[in-house]
């Protein structure tokens, strides 16, 4: 985030990077595990976001992003969890360079420096034309949501593979609830399924690969027959609530199905198939709440609320909150 305008002048360039993202919590309070604040707090930022669930589709969108970026001139990042999906062992079926150079022809720039041509690079836009400029942004991000299943497709032609796309399901057929997420804990998500789906239980699973651009369309027919559907994600926007679950309730605004919000794997907190397990059970009899942060120690959080009744206490909250649950020697507080 020491680079977030930079983010943003990469994409205003039309300049065709691929950044990997090892998803990351953002301080304060300092936290290195997993979470996706990282990435969410760049989603205007005119890159598209790619997120991978296992490390195969990790390193498969790797690939497909530099064919995108060249495709749109656009710059795109390759989201993974960090540690869960960085830090693991797994094998994977690692293609051959001339496999890659086959899918990947030779780079030709849409943008050149012609010295026949001279232009500015990153001249100042004024109000006259900024609004054009923006508005061509987003036309780009349109284009791509043709333009990643047609490269999937030629992917899973090539190396047989079934990775990218905007989005994958699994037995939303005939589900009454669909569970929508983004990133490793979609396997979470599918075991806990398979379980409830063995107790007679109609429940599916949406994976979003393509977050940015948004796949509104997709989204919308794959979640038609659906009852409910409860969107599992790790991020959350203070003072508002969820942010995968907004542009979700977008996608299928005007039906009576409820979305139910539930922001859980906050700075690498574990999300158990106990605890999908049990929420869902709650959201097939609408008991859920619209908002619902899994596993949350409420007592904690009523501790220090009323702490902070005071006018002073010993350091900042999340010292705080250390001490309460014995990860700090414990003063007065």
């Amino acid at each position: 985030l020491f680079m977030a305008e930079a983010v943003y002048n990469a994409s205003g360039l039309g300049l065709p990077i691929v950044m990997t993202v090892a998803n990351r919590a953002i301080g304060a309070p300092i936290n290195i595990w997993n979470d996706h604040t990282d990435s969410m707090s760049m989603r205007d930022a005119g890159w598209l976001q790619l997120f991978a669930e296992t490390n195969q589709e990790a390193l498969d969108l790797h690939i497909q992003a530099f064919k995108i970026a060249e495709e749109l001139s656009l710059p795109v990042m390759v989201c993974m969890d960090g540690f869960i999906l960085t830090h693991a062992y797994e094998r994977v079926d690692m293609p051959s360079q001339e496999q890659v150079d086959k899918f990947l022809p030779p780079y030709e720039p849409r943008q050149v420096l012609d010295p026949n041509d001279p232009v500015t690079i990153g001249a100042m836009v004024g109000p006259e034309a900024f609004t054009e400029v923006r508005y061509l942004a987003h036309a780009k991000q349109m284009q791509a949501l043709d333009l990643i299943p047609q490269i999937a497709a030629e992917f899973k032609a090539q190396f047989g593979r079934d990775s990218g796309g905007l989005i994958k399901t699994y037995m939303t057929e005939d589900a009454d609830t669909i569970v929508i997420a983004l990133g490793s804990v979609l396997g979470t998500i599918k075991d806990t399924v398979d379980d409830l789906r063995a107790q007679g239980h109609k429940v599916g699973v949406l994976g979003i690969t393509s977050y940015r651009p948004f796949p509104i369309s997709a989204i919308r027919d794959a979640t038609v027959k659906a009852e409910r559907i409860v969107v599992i994600e790790k991020c959350f926007a203070v003072g508002i609530g969820g942010i995968v679950s907004r542009d979700v309730r977008s996608a299928v605004r005007n039906r009576p199905q409820p979305v139910y919000t539930v922001v859980a794997g906050l700075g690498g907190r574990a999300i158990t198939k106990d605890s999908v397990n049990k929420l869902l059970l709650q959201a097939f009899n609408d008991k859920l709440d619209l908002l619902t942060f899994l596993d949350l120690d409420w007592d904690i959080v009523n501790r220090v609320l009323d702490r902070e009744k005071s006018k002073r206490r010993s350091g900042p909250v999340a010292e705080g909150v250390l001490r309460d649950i014995g990860t700090v020697a414990s003063g007065a507080v």
